[in-house]
């Protein structure tokens, strides 16, 4: 039979063991989210006029309607 002091100390090794494991996971976690939060940072990009939607009469249209009356 083991004695109390000895059994404390195993209880304690296999305590220590599994904090380390957690730490080691938990870095490992921390490092693989933080190297995708810098790679999902957006690029600098000169914004460009955007053109104008929807319908648009132009000179090639005018001349269309005018053909037509």
């Amino acid at each position: 039979m083991t004695t109390t002091k000895e059994n404390e100390e195993q209880v304690s090794s296999s305590r220590r063991q599994f904090l380390r494991g957690v730490a080691a996971v938990s870095a490992v976690g921390l490092a693989a989210s933080a190297g995708t939060a810098v790679a999902d940072t957006p690029a600098l990009t000169v914004e460009q006029e955007k053109p104008e939607q929807g319908y648009h009469e132009t000179d090639h249209i005018r001349s269309y309607y005018a053909s037509c009356r």
